[in-house]
């Protein structure tokens, strides 16, 4: 079965726009971990809201390592070794398609969850969670292979490629909102300041 295994770590992405990418989740990462911190220092909102920008930031730093490491085509590799010595390689497809709808099945049961769950924290938060949920869809997507969808992130359009353009958006998604979140925990102490002079 191993003989099979094609899979060899490096780097998965050396091209500009996979390393632009990598540099985005690192300054995304950095710019949420610094959020949290100021959001803790100053007290504006609980826990809650805190620990949502870092939990965002681990898993923005844990995709910018994958980015270039590759991981989840390692994966896709040990799902084409068991498909191959389980004899059901000729039917990937009709898996592949099962693995996004179970995935989108899952989604929609999770969505109302976080919506309840996320209902009282700020409007900054809940852009950074919509942009950690596009980023995070598009990698599980990415990690199925679905040959169409790869063909179609492959494809360009004014010289960028669909992959590049569709991970680098959520990821400028969350580190506006986390920047925008800063700016106005920042006025709000000048206004909180200004009022107590």
């Amino acid at each position: 079965m191993l003989e099979n295994f094609s899979w060899r770590p490096g780097i998965g992405d050396p091209s500009f726009g996979g390393w632009i990418t990598v540099a985005l989740y690192v300054l995304a990462g950095v710019s949420c971990w610094r959020t949290a911190g100021v959001e803790k220092a100053v007290g504006v909102v609980g826990r809650n809201e805190a620990s949502t920008w870092r939990w965002i930031s681990v898993a923005f730093f844990a995709l910018g390592f994958n980015k270039q490491l590759d991981l989840q085509s390692a994966l896709t590799e040990i799902g084409r070794v068991v498909a191959l010595s389980s004899g059901w390689y000729d039917q990937r497809r009709m898996v592949q398609l099962y693995f996004i709808l179970a995935m989108l099945v899952i989604a929609a049961a999770a969505i109302p969850i976080v919506l309840f769950k996320v209902r009282k924290l700020s409007r900054e938060v809940l852009l950074a969670l919509a942009g950690s949920m596009f980023v995070f869809g598009y990698v599980v997507i990415r990690a199925a292979s679905f040959h169409h969808f790869d063909r179609f992130i492959g494809s360009r359009i004014l010289g960028l490629q669909w992959n590049w353009i569709l991970e680098i958006t959520g990821i400028v998604l969350v580190a506006l909102a986390s920047e925008w979140r800063r700016m106005n925990i920042s006025r709000q102490n000048r206004c909180l300041t200004g009022e107590q002079h």
